[in-house]
């Protein structure tokens, strides 16, 4: 399972304390004109390349869907990928995304605005899924919204978070049952992926943003029938130091009922360093416990989980007494028709009073939080439209929302459009 800038931290979709922090800062003119130039010219050089790859591979067979990267209905990776010969590497398989979102808000945070359009997916995703020795590689910008959180624009979120290759590794594959892979990783734990094509919804949850996106390190994998096992050794939070050690387990039971157990966390505590961006120390530092649970029948699918997380006191890093947070959400979709659905997510979290001064949650030690979440989804081919109506209340809170930080709750309605090539 993979996740991951605006959520964690301004993670990815920026989803922490620390995100929240970049985006008050704030950037010139000057310097946020030359950051968009030079990410657009970073655009336009990688879709020429995939334009090349396109035209190359013209007249190829079309294959199944490809599993990576992971997608979770009602949204469907395009069911004729593009192949070609790659020579000496074997056949080769490019797939991608385009699109562009808008939002409106009250009680914006920060330098947020109340309304903005943006790209929220520019991708490509080059792969070889066959052989003992394959790759994965993630190309392009991105932006990751997240509940509670600013939001942050693609050229920034790349630039500041993961780059203009969010994810690639090399898998060795010795067996069916077995591989091993290396490189820029998706986490083990949570029910919700990264980017807003990944998921049931366009924003990321709360609950997600108490969880990794990306990690640097090397996995393990086994399948045997109905059970499948993950363990990983990574650097967490993009810490660049490899202490955190996370494990998936999954069963099967049958064609509708999937149980999925995972977590982990980081063995040498009192951590700080890494990204300024995706490093928050007390989730850098933390423990993770997920049970997920998903049930399909017929056109409705539910997926119930629970997450508690733990930190402990660190006095050398100002935390001066241990922390942690508890999560409950229910996500879900209902197909109407074959093209369209609904989305929905409704979830709650709750901190205890710990932390020292700080807290993993942005509202403070001892808050808590819900919110729901409807997305009508629209899939005709490759192309897609979904709008998204949300609303995030807080009780308990150090800061809230709105310019002052008072305000309790927030609402915001968004639109997605965009091609699943």
């Amino acid at each position: 399972m993979d996740r991951g800038m605006c959520g964690h931290l301004v993670k990815s979709g920026n989803r922490r304390p620390e995100i929240r922090a970049l985006s008050n800062k704030g950037i010139s003119r000057m310097q946020f004109s030359k950051a968009r130039k030079t990410v657009l010219r970073r655009l336009s050089l990688a879709g020429v390349s995939a334009a090349a790859l396109f035209a190359f591979g013209a007249g190829a067979a079309n294959a199944d869907p490809l599993a990576t990267p992971a997608m979770t209905a009602p949204l469907s990776a395009n069911v004729k990928p593009t192949k070609f010969d790659g020579g000496p590497l074997g056949e080769i398989n490019v797939t991608g995304v385009v699109s562009g979102l808008g939002y409106v808000q009250n009680n914006k945070v920060g330098l947020d605005y109340e309304s903005r359009g943006d790209i929220s997916n520019a991708q490509v995703f080059i792969q070889k899924t066959d052989g003992p020795i394959q790759f994965y590689a993630q190309f392009g910008a991105y932006s990751i919204p997240v509940l509670e959180i600013p939001y942050t624009k693609s050229s920034d979120n790349t630039k500041n978070s993961f780059g203009l290759l969010p994810q690639g590794w090399v898998t060795w594959a010795p067996s069916a049952n077995i591989n091993v892979q290396v490189g820029k990783l998706a986490t083990l734990y949570g029910a919700e992926y990264t980017y807003t094509f990944q998921n049931t919804n366009i924003q990321r949850g709360l609950v997600w943003n108490q969880e990794n996106a990306v990690n640097r390190g090397v996995q393990a994998n086994y399948t045997s029938g109905p059970f499948a096992l993950s363990v990983s050794v990574n650097d967490g939070f993009y810490s660049n130091r490899y202490s955190w050690v996370t494990a998936l387990a999954s069963y099967k039971f049958d064609a509708n009922n999937v149980l999925v157990v995972s977590g982990g966390g980081n063995l040498s505590k009192a951590t700080s360093g890494g990204s300024p961006t995706y490093t928050p120390l007390l989730q850098n530092n933390q423990e993770v416990l997920n049970v997920i649970y998903t049930h399909t029948s017929g056109p409705l699918t539910i997926t119930p989980y629970f997450q508690y997380t733990h930190i402990p006191a660190m006095p050398s890093l100002g935390v001066t007494k241990a922390a942690s947070t508890t999560g409950v959400a229910l996500l879900g979709k209902y197909s109407v028709t074959p093209e369209f659905a609904w989305a929905f997510r409704g979830e709650y979290i709750s901190s205890s009073k710990g932390g020292g001064v700080t807290s993993p949650l942005f509202f403070g030690p001892g808050a808590d939080a819900w919110s729901l979440t409807v997305t009508p989804t629209y899939q005709k081919g490759i192309f897609f439209a979904r709008g998204e109506a949300s609303y995030t209340k807080v009780s308990d809170y150090t800061t809230g929302f709105g310019l002052k930080g008072d305000k309790s709750s927030q609402l915001r309605g968004l639109l997605e459009i965009g091609f699943l090539f």
